[in-house]
């Protein structure tokens, strides 16, 4: 190294240290710059919400960024879930939906309407205004989530909607704590949801609290910017109990003008939760004996007779088959070694494990 710099005079040494520094400063500008340019696309299009430490809005809810990949096959966290877009034909998933008869009817009335107002407008026909959000009432447990997921997919072959996905919030993932974080929590959630459906569920809960510090009447304006600003992008469906809803809608005039078209979920009858019982069995290869099935309508029927209007409908029936073949992986673990049909067979006993846990 030494006999490098004994060629050149002091000048000539001073000029080559500078320009090596230069260099060197140049290098590390550059993989600034990209590095930087390389993040903030990253956060612009993976943004997604998080409960670890990594990243926050200081004082209220963490973020994450994850490949867009992993957004598009389904995020979730206690307040948000992205769900692709249903494969298949929707219709067939609508029609094979246990119950809900009125509400296949409503929906399928809908895309009829669309359907139909498109044609004039293709032949030069006058039409109505179309306005594609949707306000569900009902109980928990009603199928509102799946008919949303049904209703966008529908909106996606209409031509409405580009992907057809689904993305579900509730208050929590909306309004922020602090000032200045619910409008950018609320427009986080409707880029998220550009091409598909926002299922606000128990949407009522935006605007209950009457405190001061609560930030539900800036969600709400903010949501209704959206809306319009990204109407022919976005559909908003809203969700939850049937008077609840009501008043929600009549807090705002932007509410009411753009939410006015209503779909009630009706509460399953006793019939229909053993129908979605003995579907759960059947879709996850398990049998019951005639002793068990007899136990599981007799006790649906008690809980719809004595239920109030916290019942879980086909959510409670979800979590009782949990139960269940829980109460059965006991049973036959404490047997050891058990032949094929015991693998698979639900008995009186589990159901009725079930049941007392």
């Amino acid at each position: 190294m030494a006999s490098f710099f004994d060629r050149f005079n002091s000048k000539q040494l001073t000029i080559v240290i500078i320009c090596i520094t230069a260099c060197f400063l140049m290098m590390g500008a550059c993989t600034m710059v990209l590095g930087n340019e390389d993040t903030n696309t990253q956060k612009e299009k993976k943004l997604v919400f998080d409960d670890d430490d990594d990243g926050s809005d200081e004082g209220g809810r963490k973020y994450k960024f994850v490949d867009k990949e992993d957004r598009e096959e389904g995020t979730k966290d206690d307040s948000v879930v992205v769900n692709k877009a249903l494969e298949g034909d929707p219709y067939k998933e609508l029609d094979e939906l246990i119950g809900l008869d009125a509400v296949k009817g409503e929906v399928r009335s809908l895309a009829n309407y669309v359907k139909v107002q498109k044609a004039r407008k293709e032949k030069g026909l006058k039409t109505t205004s179309l306005n594609y959000h949707l306000v569900f009432t009902g109980s928990p447990g009603t199928g509102k989530t799946t008919v949303a997921r049904i209703v966008a997919r529908i909106y996606k072959d209409l031509g409405i909607l580009k992907k057809g996905h689904l993305v579900e919030t509730d208050r929590s993932g909306l309004i922020g704590q602090y000032v200045g974080q619910t409008a950018p929590r609320v427009n986080q959630m409707c880029d998220s949801a550009l091409g598909g459906v926002l299922f606000i569920d128990e949407a009522y809960a935006l605007t209950q609290s009457d405190a001061s510090t609560d930030y539900g009447k800036e969600a709400v304006a903010t949501l209704l910017k959206r809306m319009e600003d990204d109407r022919d992008r976005l559909v908003v469906i809203v969700a939850g109990y049937t008077n609840e809803m009501r008043k929600f809608i009549d807090t705002n005039p932007g509410l009411e003008s753009r939410f006015n078209r209503y779909i009630h979920f009706p509460d399953y009858s006793a019939d229909d939760l053993y129908k979605i019982f003995r579907q759960y069995l059947r879709k996850n290869q398990y049998t019951i004996t005639k002793e068990g099935a007899q136990l599981v309508q007799e006790h649906l029927e008690h809980k719809v007779a004595t239920k109030d209007r916290n019942f879980g409908n086909a959510r409670y029936v979800r979590n009782l088959f949990e139960k269940t073949i829980q109460a059965q992986a006991n049973r036959i673990a404490k047997a050891g070694r058990v032949n094929d049909q015991e693998l698979v067979e639900i008995t009186f006993t589990d159901i009725k494990k079930a049941i007392g846990s």
